[in-house]
């Protein structure tokens, strides 16, 4: 009788496709890591080597400079927290995906560690003039697909394409100041405050019957 081993399918080997793609997403997470932990200035690749766990021809191959590696890792995590967003955002009950349930969702996302990353980066682009056109570009990018996440997630913005981008505009001006904020020890219940105080405010941009006689 054939034994349970000599049954068992043998496991398939990575492609190389698929090596790469895991080796760049330990120089990601770990570049954020760093720039959390360490700041813009403390982030070196021979730290984030050291804590992905890879060679430092693996990372030069797939990430030339510090800016390179920083930038891509910034996008990395901004695109998975778009991701997260998205699932949370559909995960609700459609009677529920208001735009004071999208301000929460948002705001957690403020909220986490992981910004860190993004303003420190952001902080960067001042002194650092080839790092500042990278970002912009980048900052556009992100922008942009945020945008389209906002008109999907909540299509009646689409009624107007221009107040909807300066809305989205004006929700991560509000946001990063909130996280700033909490960053340098403001007090959370000013914050949270101030979160109540934005839905009020949007909650009546967002209402059906906006513009309607009294």
């Amino acid at each position: 009788m054939p034994s349970v081993a000599s049954k068992a399918q043998p496991q398939r080997r990575p492609t190389q496709a698929e090596r790469s793609a895991a080796t760049r997403t330990r120089l990601l997470d770990a570049t954020i890591d760093c720039l959390v932990e360490l700041g813009w200035s403390g982030t070196s690749t021979t730290e984030v080597v050291r804590r992905a766990g890879v060679s430092r021809g693996a990372q030069v191959h797939h990430y030339p400079s510090k800016e390179d590696l920083v930038v891509a890792a910034v996008e990395h995590l901004c695109t998975r927290r778009m991701e997260e967003y998205r699932s949370a955002f559909q995960g609700l009950p459609p009677e529920k995906r208001t735009s004071e349930a999208a301000i929460d969702l948002l705001w957690d996302i403020w909220s986490g560690p992981t910004l860190g990353a993004w303003l420190e980066l952001t902080v960067a682009t001042r002194t650092e003039p080839a790092l500042h056109q990278r970002f912009a570009a980048f900052e556009q990018r992100f922008f942009d697909a945020a945008l389209a996440l906002y008109l999907e997630t909540q299509p009646e913005a689409g009624a107007d394409p221009a107040f909807a981008r300066l809305a989205l505009r004006f929700t991560f001006c509000l946001l990063d100041g909130l996280a700033v904020g909490r960053l340098v020890g403001t007090d959370p219940a000013e914050l949270d405050a101030v979160i109540e105080a934005f839905k009020v405010v949007a909650a009546s941009f967002t209402a059906p019957d906006q513009g309607a006689a009294p």
